[in-house]
């Protein structure tokens, strides 16, 4: 396991469009996910400690961000032939299991998480209304084990802020992760 720090914000990028199917049997685009006041679109996996540690907050901040106006989407962009555990049956047992308050996604083919430039497991990308890039940070303290509860809530702040102004943080701290499992 490779552990990755993601980049800096490069704020003002454009959110991309996808097309790529939910565990719930429906297609999701840029479109269909995105909230009157943003956009949090997350890169996660099932296998991967840093997401584990973090699950039931990632529940918690997008449903009370849903609330604020922000939607929210997680994409699934691993390789499962290397991890059975991020297979799309895994996908949709873990979704069910948290009860995750947004879509799901399968970027099978990974050409999405390469567009935005995704490269860990979790990885935030947080859109004002325009679908600019203005968050690209962690979600708080935790890495491999859940930070107290606490602790300082770096995503969920910064987003309810990008939501009533339409631009993040000019600080940031970079989330971590473990890489994203790229095919051959």
């Amino acid at each position: 396991m490779v552990s990755l720090q993601t980049p800096v914000c490069d704020f003002g990028w454009n959110a991309l469009d996808f097309d790529l199917p939910g565990v719930d049997g429906k297609r999701y685009s840029l479109s269909d996910v995105r909230g009157p006041n943003g956009l949090l679109v997350m890169f996660i996996c099932n296998h991967c400690p840093y997401v584990k540690a973090v699950r039931d907050r990632l529940v918690r901040d997008c449903a009370e961000l849903k609330i604020q106006g922000i939607g929210s989407v997680a994409i699934m962009s691993n390789d499962p032939t290397e991890y059975a555990e991020d297979s799309f049956d895994n996908m949709k047992k873990v979704a069910a299991e948290f009860a995750y308050p947004f879509p799901y996604l399968l970027d099978e083919t990974q050409e999405v998480a390469k567009a935005y430039g995704a490269v860990c497991t979790p990885d935030f990308f947080g859109f004002n209304t325009r679908l600019e890039l203005q968050y690209r940070g962690r979600l708080d303290a935790s890495r491999k084990e859940a930070a107290p509860a606490d602790v300082r809530r770096d995503l969920f702040e910064s987003m309810v802020q990008v939501a009533k102004t339409g631009q993040g943080p000019a600080e940031q701290i970079p989330s971590m992760g473990c890489s994203i499992k790229w095919r051959e």
